[in-house]
């Protein structure tokens, strides 16, 4: 069984994130979900990004390296969204990383590093998610998963951010379904 380090996205540890977390421990697997908002939790993307300036990128980064630095370095690193560019960057740099999910997020090479070679991956998000598709992160994610077959990117159809979390109104229960299959199957072979 595989132990996570998931890291959460700019609305918090939301409900919807522990569940998510549950779903991957029903399974056997160990979850760890640091909460980088301390505990502050936002019901949209908006007001979860005026904290995160408040506060500075920096600061939420740190206390991602802080909960890795706790931990075992053969880990799998997830994130979701904003947790992506934390998860990318300890899955690039951190010695050790047993694999990554990245889920509605991906990082050009430039900012965090080359992906590691050997380091399997899955990479999820919707074909028309204004942040995923939009920004860049999907055709990113698509050049990696063309030049590394332990690389998995998955689209879904739909243009929901943050699709997997239960507890916000993007939710969708047969994408975030379908994830939930790819991931633990994923995490199986571990």
């Amino acid at each position: 069984m595989a132990e996570v380090l998931l890291l959460h996205h700019i609305c918090g540890l939301t409900t919807g994130v522990r569940e998510l977390a549950d779903t991957w421990r029903a399974a056997g697997h160990t979850v760890h979900t640091p909460d980088l908002f301390e505990g502050r939790t936002f019901a949209t993307i908006a007001a979860g990004s005026e904290y995160v300036d408040s506060v500075g990128f920096d600061q939420v980064h740190g206390h991602a390296v802080r909960a890795a630095e706790e931990l075992a370095a053969e880990l799998v690193y997830a994130g979701i969204s904003m947790g992506v560019m934390a998860a990318q960057r300890l899955a690039v740099t951190r010695p050790g990383a047993r694999g990554a999910v990245l889920m509605e997020g991906f990082v050009a090479a430039r900012w965090v590093g080359a992906w590691p070679a050997g380091v399997p991956a899955q990479v999820h998000g919707m074909e028309h998610d204004a942040f995923f598709a939009a920004e860049g992160d999907l055709a990113h994610a698509r050049a990696l998963a063309a030049s590394r077959e332990e690389v998995e990117l998955f689209v879904y159809p739909g243009e929901r951010h943050l699709f997997e979390d239960r507890s916000l109104p993007s939710y969708d229960p047969e994408a975030a379904t379908l994830l939930n299959a790819r991931v633990l199957a994923f995490l199986a072979r571990i």
